[in-house]
């Protein structure tokens, strides 16, 4: 295969192999490995909401190992402050000027763990890397290393000591992906590696090759009419009656916005290339509708009372938007 992965196929079997490597030391969890992949490939940020102890670290770190990436992980705490993030200004004694000392955000693959500890200040701080890719200190602005991609993390067990995202940041993120625990068979495997031998993980790719695939991955052709079904999906969130669901009108505050239709085809496109193909298919979209709208539906309090999750209201409207033909097949 050359240096250079130009067509699905070639990238296709980039991705096998960087996968291939990752799951040498990460065991199971492949839907949440396939949409760390489709993350990485569509320059979107992803928000994992688990348990401690399900490999969140672990498959971030591995990734970066594997394409000889820069990796950096943040422990948010209440006591965090936007220097801890992206850097300050410290005055030399020697030579009597300030001088800029970047902070752990400059970093190709970023782990922001338990995101949802940090205050609002800190947030903001995080919310212009993430969007800008760039940090402003004493004035002057910094870009972070390309390709950047943020992986944050969410405990769903403790709520005290932590701050609710807001929703502008919330918006930032293009999937949320829930990650369960393992079955029994996994974990059997998981405790035999980690008492056995530490597994040494190969480089495969460099952040260059990535940043190749990256571009290329924005040529997959999207039909209309799957464009069309996004935008409906997601308008559906918003207007429920003028979408033929009048009874789920009292369910949701507040709709997904115009960034969940953007995010929902760019991550078919990026699966779609994940998967070998030059063009988007239904089930591509299907695949990640969930991911992509669960954290950006803002429920009612009726839709609270009666036990209502995002991902219930979603299939719920997902079966009642038709789901277009399949396009014709275009060459990769």
């Amino acid at each position: 295969m050359s240096t250079s992965p130009s067509t699905a196929a070639e990238a296709s079997t980039l991705m096998e192999r960087i996968l291939y490597e990752v799951k040498r030391v990460v065991v199971g969890q492949d839907k949440f490995l396939e949409r760390v992949m489709v993350a990485l490939l569509a320059q979107g940020h992803l928000l994992v909401e688990g348990v401690p102890g399900l490999a969140k670290t672990l498959t971030v770190r591995t990734l970066a190992a594997t394409l000889r990436g820069s990796y950096k992980r943040i422990q948010f705490t209440p006591d965090l402050v936007p220097a801890d993030l992206i850097g300050t200004r410290i005055y030399n004694q020697k030579t009597g000027e300030f001088g800029t000392t970047l902070g752990p955000v400059f970093a190709n693959l970023l782990l922001a763990d338990e995101i949802n500890r940090a205050p609002a200040k800190v947030q903001s701080a995080l919310l212009e890397v993430m969007q800008e890719r760039q940090v402003t200190i004493a004035g002057e602005s910094h870009k972070v290393p390309s390709p950047f991609v943020v992986m944050a993390t969410q405990n769903p067990i403790e709520t005290e000591g932590t701050y609710p995202l807001p929703e502008a940041q919330v918006d930032r993120f293009m999937m949320k992906v829930l990650v369960d625990y393992p079955a029994d068979e996994e974990e059997f495997v998981i405790v035999e590696r980690v008492i056995g031998a530490p597994v040494t993980v190969e480089p495969v790719a460099t952040t260059s090759q990535l940043a190749e695939l990256q571009q290329e991955c924005r040529k997959v052709y999207v039909d209309p009419s799957l464009i069309s079904y996004a935008v409906k999906l997601v308008g559906a969130t918003r207007r429920p009656d003028q979408h033929g669901m009048p009874e789920l009108a009292p369910y949701f505050s507040f709709g997904a916005s115009p960034r969940a239709s953007i995010s929902l085809v760019e991550g078919a496109r990026a699966l779609a290339y994940l998967r070998g193909r030059g063009y988007v298919l239904p089930e591509d979209l299907t695949a990640l509708a969930a991911d992509t709208l669960r954290h950006r539906l803002v429920l009612s309090y009726e839709a609270l009372s009666e036990g209502l999750t995002p991902d219930a209201l979603i299939e719920r409207v997902m079966a009642k938007v038709p789901v277009p033909a399949k396009p014709m097949q275009h060459a990769a």
